[in-house]
């Protein structure tokens, strides 16, 4: 049977389609909040992380209640890098917003989305979004999305159902002509087209943990649909592992999802999404059922990681200044927490016994887990962001993506040069709207690396760009290296302004007067493509003799701005990035000049 009093559904679409946006129209016109309780926009970004990048980084559960309905909305990232957010919450859902932007139409990730979506069988309704932008071409949009859901195998793409909507403005209409209006429509159609979810309230009690909640008072806290029985506080209940062991435990408190946040049940039955106080031991993919009858649901299955790198301990000169977690011991413990919510997360030992292989689904993904970590006072080491292998059928095959790239015609030679130098292949050149053309690439996931920077550089930042992965393909050549190499400091201390303006005539400078470096620190990018050892602390001489014109004006260029993102792009194999909570420096693997020519000799 079907349950008609709730709608389970997730929000999915490419990045920066408006999902966030329209949930703030869906909690604003719901009825069920005061003004002070939605303050601000992209209400559900709740971290700092989220709100600076503005984008969505983690699934978030709400709920709101529409014509007698409850209907428990999922908010799902739209970067690809965060895939696995998106696989692990989906079963929770019956149905499927499909947000498109009116202008855009489908992107890579919103193919990503809708295959996941159809392989667990969710209804779909789309909506095109923002159809008050001045370029907008709704019906154009809708046909290319109904013609994607067609050639990924969706029964009756031609019968989907369809809204037009604007997020911002706060309005979902059948017509696209439409500029005003609720969002009242929208929450119609969802009642009306997706289905209740299948319950069976007299079977034995089964709920697969998607999700892990950790609270101070309470400790961990497991999210789920309910897919058979009920549950109440105090009942007695088995987890079962990936690898099939059984684990009683006690449930000692139930909660549901409302408007923003959780309330306290006395019982919760099938087809509801339950929180699950009281079990230490669950994991995301996990069941958690009747210990009388133990019957595990298929686990959740996501796909493997493209990219590692290797995080070590902090073993720089500088070390210890400004972070509280430093050692060895800290590191692993923070890595494994983070394996219990992060899905697509892959974590061993490297070599060494500081230092870990962490391999995740692209370079956004590992550098968000980094930045938390530096929030959170932890000091680190990462290397190179190397792409994963795989020996298949005796051949070793690396990761391909199809890059899209939107960029003005007059830079489309440029673009070409770039993306083939990485060993990319057009697949795809159309004329695009205005004055823009549209390619598509297959390239290596490795010839990604550094790319965005240079290709936004060659367009003056005009270029828009996005990528997934496509599949895995034998390996390719090898791609060309950083062109300069850099300027390594012999010593330690603080820079100073007299050395710096010696050595910007022959280079582009990371550091500026003041600052403290140390020996093997990367100071700046050489004009030639040989590393360079610099003096950065020499100070002017002092005499009692003056001439005319003996003393310059010191004139220098601001320092390069290296964000974290910036920095794995840019590092070779034989350096690292040092990651602290007030700053990131880069550093020779070796530090001191011997130590680089002996390791040389030893592997060249």
């Amino acid at each position: 049977m079907r349950r008609d009093d709730i709608r389970n559904i997730a929000i999915i679409a490419h990045v920066d389609h408006g999902k966030t946006t329209l949930v703030d129209a869906l909690l604003r016109q719901s009825g069920q909040f005061r003004e002070s309780q939605l303050v601000g926009e992209c209400i559900l970004d709740s971290n700092d992380l989220e709100r600076e990048r503005g984008i969505t980084i983690l699934a978030k559960n709400i709920s709101v209640t529409y014509q007698g309905v409850k209907i428990n909305i999922i908010d799902t990232p739209g970067h690809a890098d965060f895939g696995g957010e998106v696989e692990r919450v989906l079963r929770m859902a019956d149905g499927a917003l499909i947000l498109v932007d009116a202008f855009e139409g489908p992107r890579p990730q919103t193919r990503f989305v809708l295959t996941k979506a159809l392989e667990v069988g969710l209804k779909p309704i789309v909506v095109v979004n923002k159809v008050d932008r001045p370029d907008c071409r709704p019906e154009d949009v809708l046909l290319e999305t109904l013609h994607l859901m067609d050639e990924l195998g969706a029964d009756n793409a031609l019968e989907i159902p369809y809204i037009f909507a604007s997020g911002r403005s706060g309005f979902a209409s059948h017509d696209p002509e439409e500029r005003g209006g609720t969002i009242q429509p929208l929450l119609d159609l969802v009642v009306n087209e997706i289905p209740g979810p299948v319950a069976d309230p007299d079977g034995p009690f089964q709920v697969m943990v998607t999700t892990l909640v950790w609270s101070e008072y309470v400790g961990r806290i497991a999210v789920g649909r309910i897919m058979s029985g009920s549950v109440v506080p105090g009942q007695r209940v088995a987890v079962i592992d990936r690898d099939g062991q059984q684990t009683n435990g006690v449930v000692e408190g139930v909660e549901l999802f409302d408007k923003l946040g959780r309330v306290k049940a006395d019982r919760a039955g099938a087809g509801d999404i339950v929180a699950l106080v009281g079990l230490p031991g669950a994991e995301i993919g996990d069941t958690v059922c009747d210990p009388a009858q133990p019957v595990p649901l298929p686990r959740i299955e996501v796909d493997e990681p493209t990219l590692s790198m290797v995080f070590t301990i902090n073993s720089s000169p500088l070390s210890g200044q400004s972070g509280k977690f430093l050692t060895s011991r800290h590191l692993r413990d923070r890595l494994q927490r983070e394996l219990e919510s992060n899905v697509a997360l892959r974590v061993s030992e490297a070599d060494g016994r500081d230092a870990f292989k962490v391999s995740g689904r692209g370079l956004l993904h590992l550098s968000i887990l980094i930045e938390t970590m530096r929030r959170e006072g932890y000091e680190l080491s990462v290397g190179k962001p190397e792409v994963i292998r795989k020996q298949i059928d005796g051949k070793w095959h690396e990761p391909f993506e199809l890059l899209e790239i939107d960029v003005p015609s007059g830079d489309v030679g440029s673009v070409m040069e770039l993306v083939t130098a990485r060993r990319g292949q057009l697949i795809e050149m159309q004329a695009g709207s205005g004055t823009h053309t549209h390619l598509q690439f297959s390239i290596p996931a490795r010839g990604l690396i550094g790319l965005r920077t240079r290709l936004l550089n060659a367009t003056r930042g005009e270029a828009v760009i996005h990528h997934r992965f496509d599949a895995y393909k034998v390996l390719d050549g090898e791609l060309p290296r950083r062109k300069n190499g850099v300027l390594v400091s012999q010593v330690a201390g603080k820079s100073t302004g007299y050395a710096l303006w010696k050595l910007q005539e022959r280079a582009e400078l990371f550091v500026g007067p003041g600052e403290d470096v140390y020996e093997g620190m990367i100071v700046g990018e050489n004009s030639r493509e040989n590393d360079l050892v610099v003096n950065p602390v020499r100070e002017k001489k002092l005499t009692n003799v003056r001439a005319a014109g003996s003393d310059d004006n010191i004139m220098l260029e601001p320092p390069r701005e290296m964000t974290l993102e910036r920095a794995l792009e840019y590092i070779e194999a034989d350096e690292y990035v040092e990651v602290t909570p007030t700053a990131i420096r880069l550093r020779k693997i070796w530090l001191t000049e011997n130590e680089r020519k002996r390791n040389v000799r030893k592997t060249g």
